[in-house]
């Protein structure tokens, strides 16, 4: 049995490379169920989870994409591989590392891409290829220019324009990238193509919309691969998570789990949520394991975090300097990739809040998302920083739909800034 292959969704998806949300902060004892207005559509807030299909189980779907990885790499054994085989390999790789956390599978699946454009330069299927490997590194410009060459050399239109939606939305430039998820979602509507109109509108703030569009993409699903629908629950979880629905977020983050235990985006977002909620010690038990095998340093950051918190500075100075090291290794190879992961460590257990602003700003300049405008303004605060923060809070202030964790940051800095203190509206 092979293993499900996602498509235009693996590109959008690989696109969360480096896009982890700030830590959040402990629900306040005494809070309950109560919370700040914290969507803008109140009939978002009633929205069920929706319906949940039956899928394979998640250790059968994991052990039947490592098989189909061995048997395409066997292939080549044989003789040479031909461009669509080679990257297709790529793209199990990146998807297997997206899963499970693994940073050496994207760096693999960059090496084939780049062999393949070297080795067939007049292919439209290498160029492509190329720009999701770019794309994951946050090399947006050249990512976009690959997508180019790939449409001029005749490689699939609509595997064209879903990564060219799925560049420009991580590079921030929403309004075009909704333009194409509309008319591919409008064309095709399927788990891929509305799961990803989703996460966009989620985006930008428009809650009842996305609500709309991930019940309906898990409505469509008819397959039985349990990828795209945990890929799906983390994305709504995110949202919910931003939006200050800790609860929910916390609840989708379970569902993928359940679905996909060895989905470590999943494990360590459902730990940030535990720990917000009041239960480090589930967090931390979630974190170790992720911690001790992935390559990614995000589970060493989040996991020193919460046992600086918890009193337990012994062993969060192990995680710490575990995660340092890690991150100078990566930020050398991929500084635009990892510097907001890289921030958000240095703005807490890292303990250099002045490095944090540094990468923030390296961060925004690559893609001037709106959360990358919040974590500028937040590294400034931390950093305390006025000058910085002041001008932070301009293009901050102007985020159309500000979420209820900017709204605070902007709060502290319009105070900090001889502003008033009221908190900026939607």
């Amino acid at each position: 049995m092979s293993a499900p292959r996602l498509g235009p969704l693996a590109i959008a998806a690989f696109l969360l490379l480096g896009c982890r949300h700030a830590a959040l902060a402990p629900r306040p004892a005494g809070e309950g169920g109560a919370r700040e207005s914290a969507t803008r559509d109140s009939a978002a807030r009633t929205a069920d989870i929706g319906p949940e299909p039956r899928t394979t189980d998640g250790a059968i779907a994991i052990g039947n994409l490592e098989a189909q990885i061995e048997g395409e790499e066997h292939l080549a054994s044989y003789g040479p591989l031909t461009v669509a085989q080679r990257a297709g390999i790529a793209d199990l790789i990146a998807m297997r590392g997206q899963f499970l956390g693994r940073i050496r599978d994207y760096e693999r699946a960059e090496e084939i891409a780049e062999s393949l454009v070297r080795d067939a330069p007049d292919d439209g299927r290498a160029y492509l290829a190329r720009a999701g490997a770019r794309a994951t590194f946050h090399r947006f410009p050249e990512a976009l220019a690959d997508l180019l060459n790939a449409e001029r050399l005749g490689a699939g239109a609509a595997a064209v324009e879903s990564a060219r939606a799925g560049v420009l939305q991580g590079a921030g430039s929403y309004d075009e990238a909704l333009e194409i998820r509309r008319r591919v979602a409008g064309i095709r509507p399927d788990i891929s193509s509305l799961g990803a109109e989703a996460t966009l509108r989620g985006d930008r703030g428009e809650i009842g919309e996305a609500e709309r569009l991930f019940s309906e993409a898990l409505r469509l699903f008819r397959d039985v691969s349990p990828f795209p629908v945990a890929w799906l629950a983390v994305q709504r979880g995110l949202m919910w998570e931003r939006e200050g629905d800790l609860d929910r977020a916390r609840d989708l983050f379970q569902a993928a789990c359940a679905r996909l235990p060895a989905y470590a985006a999943a494990q360590g977002h459902l730990a940030e949520a535990e720990a917000a909620l009041g239960r480090p010690e589930r967090a931390a038990d979630l974190l170790r394991p992720l911690a001790s095998s992935s390559d990614d340093p995000d589970y060493a950051a989040q996991l020193a975090r919460i046992l600086v918190a918890s009193g337990q500075d012994a062993e969060a100075r192990h995680w710490r300097e575990a995660a340092a090291a890690r991150f100078d290794e990566l930020l050398a190879r991929h500084p635009t990739a990892f510097a907001d992961h890289a921030a958000e460590f240095y703005m807490s257990a890292g303990g250099d809040p002045g490095r944090a602003l540094a990468l923030a700003r390296i961060n925004v300049l690559a893609r001037p998302t709106p959360r990358a405008r919040e974590l500028v303004l937040q590294a400034a605060l931390a950093a305390g920083d006025r000058a910085a923060a002041c001008a932070a809070a301009g293009p901050a202030r102007a985020i159309a739909r500000p979420w209820p964790r900017l709204r605070a940051l902007l709060s502290r800095a319009s105070e900090a800034c001889g502003g008033t203190s009221r908190e900026p509206g939607p």
